[in-house]
């Protein structure tokens, strides 16, 4: 005999609100539900979701890594003055190592992008130079020449496959540079992005148009147009996974593949969108434009924060650190500021500090001279920026800017090859499906409250299917004989080929029979045009005649 079951009691922790969903918890839907077996669901994935939270609160007890930042000594002193060669010089060999600088002079500029563990680096240079490379190792994968223009590439799931957006077409490459799939739908695509966790490969570009790419399948999911012009920025949301465009008439748009409209649609900047970046936990965006603009915005409730007007020139490229950290590139300067994904005024970004030490200066600063960044992104897991620019790639150490901790079964940078391939087994296995994207992801397992007011009754059903069938029946839904119509858009001809295409019945003998009066008043209407035009050539040659 099994003794009594003692329930489970989750001891609350100090740091465990930060682990909490945001709203629309499971915990506040199973009591109310009225259905037994729901209610138990329920309660049984409120539990797995109390285990999940108060593990990762006494995980973090554990952590032995912390990120460390560049401090000023005074007031006096600033951070942004501390040159790349001083920051060089000061850290350990293996940083310094790993501070790369890739002299490529004849096919810039350059395009970067890493794998989601920071292993692997992909550059792309307009003139068709593509490369991919185990940066920290110094071994080259890939290397080819397409002869002709790349505008974007990324990696898909892991490095062992890359997508390239080519002057027409883009391409599918494995991690030896061997050509794989040509996807003829993906036009002129400019910008590219990849879903992990629903396998999606996203592009758009001068067409306008936004598509999605299942890449486990290769089936194309769906695409919608933008109806805003080419697209002139993109990125992902990694909290929600939607896809945020930048437009030229200054709009930020945020899509799902399962919506032909914009779910939200703000405005950004008073001229063309150069570029958008979203923090990893998908609450704050920053959008540059070409009126010299930069704000960031809180997307949770798309409030915007700070607003900088008043940049030298226009940013080209924006991008943020796992840390917080926001860079900005224009023309060959790059800035990073610190601590500014924050609503108080304190936080908002300035260039200088005009005597008031509690403006938030940048935090590092670094000229390219002679030279102009077309992208940068930052190293997973690591204090670098990659910096890709006219003529080659750098990587800049930016102290603090990498998450000193990682959790290896999400993303590990020193996994094995028989990690990497249970891994790739494992996303496939949970891979999402594409219709699950949407703004709130917490309502994905909690009862909608409206369902019983939308719901269809048994009675209200069966008077749909009663109607259908009387429709049936009394050949209502058979088209009419047109014979002015061309035979190519016959109604009768699409009812064949739709409804009743491997079914023999009276009504596809009756559908039959109309088609074929359908085609002889074509043919009728055909020789009563040619006998009017006889007709009037024979009036034409007797009022002629009197001439002759």
């Amino acid at each position: 005999m099994s003794g009594p079951k003692h329930k489970v009691v989750h001891r609350e922790r100090e740091n465990q609100g930060k682990f909490e969903r945001p709203t629309n918890n499971v915990s506040k839907t199973h009591r109310r539900s009225k259905d037994k077996k729901l209610r138990a669901g329920l309660k049984k994935i409120d539990d797995q979701y109390k285990d999940a939270v108060s593990s990762a609160a006494a995980t973090q007890y554990l952590l032995p890594e912390s990120a460390g930042f560049l401090e000023a000594e005074d007031e006096m002193e600033k951070t942004f003055k501390v040159k790349q060669s001083e920051i060089k010089d000061n850290v350990d060999i293996a940083t310094a190592n790993k501070a790369l600088d890739l002299s490529l002079k004849e096919f810039g500029p350059y395009s970067v992008n890493f794998t989601r563990n920071g292993t692997h680096l992909l550059i792309a240079g307009r003139k068709g130079h593509v490369a991919s490379m185990d940066w920290r190792k110094g071994e080259l994968r890939a290397e080819l020449n397409v002869n002709e223009s790349c505008f974007a590439a990324t990696y898909l799931q892991n490095e062992q496959f890359f997508a390239v957006a080519q002057k027409k077409y883009t391409f599918i490459y494995d991690h030896e540079g061997v050509e794989l799939h040509r996807l003829k739908q993906h036009i002129e695509a400019r910008h590219l992005e990849f879903l992990p966790y629903h396998y999606l490969l996203v592009t758009a570009g001068e067409t306008g148009w936004l598509k999605y790419q299942d890449v486990s399948t290769g089936q194309l999911v769906s695409e919608w147009p933008t109806k805003c012009g080419p697209t002139t920025a993109m990125t992902q949301n990694p909290w929600n996974a939607m896809i945020h465009l930048g437009h030229n008439n200054g709009t930020v748009s945020l899509w799902s593949p399962s919506m032909p409209e914009p779910l939200v649609k703000l405005l950004a900047a008073r001229g063309p969108v150069t570029d958008i970046a979203i923090d990893r936990g998908g609450h704050y965006m920053v959008t540059t434009g070409a009126d010299k603009s930069m704000k960031i915005w809180d997307i949770r409730n798309f409030k915007e924060l700070h607003t900088v007007q008043n940049l030298p020139t226009p940013a080209s490229n924006v991008a943020i650190s796992d840390t917080g950290l926001i860079a900005v590139s224009r023309g060959p300067h790059v800035t990073v500021w610190k601590d500014a994904l924050s609503a108080a005024k304190i936080s908002k970004p300035c260039l200088g500090s005009r005597g008031d030490p509690s403006r938030n200066t940048p935090y590092i600063s670094h000229l390219f001279a002679g030279n102009r960044v077309n992208d940068m992104a930052f190293v997973p897991f690591e204090d670098l920026l990659g910096v890709g620019h006219s003529i080659g790639v750098t990587n800049l150490i930016i102290p603090g800017a990498g998450e000193a901790n990682f959790d290896a079964l999400e993303a590990n940078p020193y996994e094995t090859k028989k990690q990497r391939q249970e891994q790739e087994v494992r996303t496939l296995l949970n891979k999402l499906p594409a219709d699950t994207i949407a703004l709130d992801p917490n309502v994905i397992g909690t009862v909608d409250n409206r369902a019983s007011g939308t719901r269809l009754t048994a009675k209200d059903l069966a008077e749909i299917t009663n109607q259908s069938l009387d429709k049936a029946k009394g050949n209502n839904d058979i088209p009419s004989i047109r014979p002015d119509v061309k035979g190519k858009n016959s109604g009768l001809r699409g009812f064949l080929r739709k409804k009743t295409q491997n079914v023999v019945d009276d009504r596809k003998l009756r559908v039959q029979k109309q088609l074929e009066k359908e085609r002889e008043g074509r043919k009728k209407r055909v020789r009563q045009g040619q006998h009017h035009t006889e007709e009037a050539e024979d009036a034409v040659e007797q009022a002629l005649s009197r001439f002759r």
